[in-house]
């Protein structure tokens, strides 16, 4: 008799092994001559070495699915232990609408035209401008194909940035270190990270830096390879400050920019480095900018009369 010992710490219970232990009691009827124990973040084999040599090979192949769909049923365990012609390459080829499976198997697609502008123009740039107003999916929507691409393995990391401005706030009256001030304002972000990541394996990211997230004034001296970098909030930045952050780009790595330039809290004697860019990147090809606009906002409907309201105000005045 031997034993086997498969790390799970950070894996999903509820998800992977299902309610009342599901899925694990399923895995022990396809395997009835091994005994399987799960024990905190443990699941232990024990049975002939035979038996655990073929178990650990399909159940590679489980964990895979469960990482790349973020689900796992009866049926989805049966195909991945009983078809033998499966390649575990093949698991993670998703569907081509889909640009990454969250938490929970929720398939996160392009809900607007120009938000799966988005999804095309990364495919083949290294360097997007996502530009538009509150609720057109451009932040959520970047952190999906920055998840992709970790998950892909075409990037080592993932690297979320933005300006500390506040809109009206006092970002030096909040309580805490530069983490727990800055946080509030990286919600966004966070709140985007938790719908496509289990909590343990986000947990992970952040403490081996996978996932770094920085204020943009401690991207200064840096080259940021084989990594997938987001700017967000970028109308707040600078012409300056957007010149400094656009060098960093090093070796296999993605930058998506995203801002709304209806928003800037720069003071009154300061321009919009995003305004800037977009104007002077306009005819580079390596660059792609993308305009998202009201036809893209997936809030509340009122968002859109709301958004509109305002841009007929600024028309008019």
């Amino acid at each position: 008799m031997t034993e086997q010992v498969f790390d799970l710490q950070l894996i999903d219970h509820v998800g992977f092994f299902g309610v009342q232990d599901r899925n694990l009691n399923v895995l022990r009827a396809l395997y009835p001559k091994l005994k399987l124990v799960v024990r905190g973040d443990m699941l232990k084999a024990i049975g002939d070495n035979d038996e655990i040599e073929a178990f650990s090979l399909r159940f590679q192949f489980i964990l895979k699915h469960f990482e790349v769909y973020g689900s796992l049923t009866k049926k989805d365990i049966e195909e991945l232990v009983l078809d033998e012609n499966k390649e575990l390459d093949s698991i993670s080829k998703v569907a081509d609408d889909i640009i990454v499976y969250g938490r929970n198997g929720k398939a996160i697609k392009a809900r607007t035209e120009n938000q799966q502008k988005m999804v095309n123009e990364i495919a083949s740039k290294d360097m997007m401008f996502a530009v538009g107003p509150a609720g057109t999916g451009k932040t959520y929507t970047a952190v999906a194909l920055a998840v992709r691409a970790l998950k892909e393995k075409s990037v080592k990391r993932i690297v979320l940035t933005r300006p500390a401005v506040e809109a009206g706030e006092n970002l030096g009256f909040l309580p805490g270190d530069l983490r727990d001030k800055l946080d509030p304002y990286l919600q966004p972000l966070y709140d985007a990270l938790r719908d496509m990541l289990p909590h343990q394996k986000l947990l992970s990211y952040f403490e081996d830096s996978t996932i770094e997230i920085a204020p943009l004034a401690f991207m200064r001296g840096r080259t940021l390879n084989n990594a997938f970098v987001i700017l967000d909030e970028a109308q707040n930045c600078t012409s300056a400050q957007m010149k400094m952050f656009l060098t960093r780009m090093g070796h296999q790595s993605k930058f998506v920019i995203t801002g709304d330039i209806t928003q800037i809290d720069l003071p009154k004697n300061q321009k919009s480095g995003l305004i800037h860019a977009v104007k002077i990147f306009d005819e580079v090809n390596d660059i792609s900018i993308v305009m998202l606009g009201a036809k893209d906002i997936i809030r509340h409907s009122l968002v859109t009369k709301i958004i509109k309201a305002y841009d007929d105000e600024n028309k008019n005045s």
